[in-house]
């Protein structure tokens, strides 16, 4: 009888390979949030600027600049080309027009600038009359600080979408041609990855709920590492299948490129 303890019950081994299964998923979830958050810039953000400061915002105070500064970087010699003759001047492109651009006016507020046409470039005015020179009006703001509407950016395709915290990626952007705004027309912003490889989240929820314990789910999703060991495992007996469809389904676990689900 004193020697009763030394005994081997078969229900004891199977109580340990469960908890060893449990402690294998919940070390996955823990590796996979702490190499999302090594892998994530923690600097580089825009630069700071408000845009509810009192009295109607900050005054932006500089003098003159000239319009080189405005003007987008492409190639100077054709831009005649892209410059319709004879429509308002008000309405040509802004690599079409120089202008004195200066900085003494109230941020958000309209400011009216005294522009002309480039050489070679001809404009009417309201009147219907030709001009040399013209104001142009537009809101007061930094090319920038404008709204992301208004400007298109590079994408990238290096940077993981699904990760915690977000990642972010260095974009170049340019503002669009018939937008006006003070500064360089071609800047650098810090921006949230967001771009997909074609996995569609509904097509990963459903081989995770039907197929899910030969890990079919992994598989679809680039993930065969994890899918092998679903499927000699048999989903983790079935307790790894129930934990990839909660985190299939709220998008937790994603693509192994790193991008969005579509």
């Amino acid at each position: 009888m004193a020697a009763s303890w030394l005994i081997w019950r078969p229900d004891r081994g199977r109580s340990f390979k469960h908890e060893g299964i449990l402690v294998m998923l919940i070390m996955d979830l823990v590796l996979q949030s702490v190499n999302g958050y090594l892998s994530s810039p923690h600097v580089g953000q825009e630069a700071p600027y408000s845009r509810d400061a009192p009295h109607g915002g900050p005054v932006i105070t500089s003098p003159l600049v000239p319009s080189a500064a405005s003007v987008a970087p492409t190639d100077k010699e054709n831009y005649t080309s892209k410059c319709p003759s004879g429509g308002l001047c008000s309405r040509l492109p802004a690599e079409c027009i120089e202008c004195n651009y200066h900085h003494n006016c109230t941020y958000g507020k309209a400011a009216a600038f005294t522009c002309k046409p480039r050489k070679g470039v001809h404009c009417i005015g309201e009147s219907g009359q030709q001009e040399s020179h013209f104001l142009l009006s537009f809101t007061c703001q930094f090319c920038w600080q404008l709204d992301p509407a208004q400007y298109r950016c590079s994408n990238s395709t290096n940077c993981m979408t699904v990760s915690c915290p977000r990642q972010r990626y260095n974009a170049t952007c340019d503002v669009l041609e018939h937008v006006h705004c003070l500064g360089r027309r071609r800047f650098q912003k810090r921006l949230f990855c967001n771009w997909t490889g074609g996995y569609k989240w509904s097509t990963a929820l459903a081989l995770s709920i039907t197929l899910g314990g030969f890990g079919a789910d992994r598989f679809y999703l680039g993930q065969w590492r994890e899918g092998l060991g679903k499927l000699f495992s048999f989903g983790g007996l079935g307790i790894w299948t129930l934990i990839d469809v909660l985190l299939i389904g709220v998008g937790y676990v994603g693509p192994a490129d790193g991008s969005l689900y579509i």
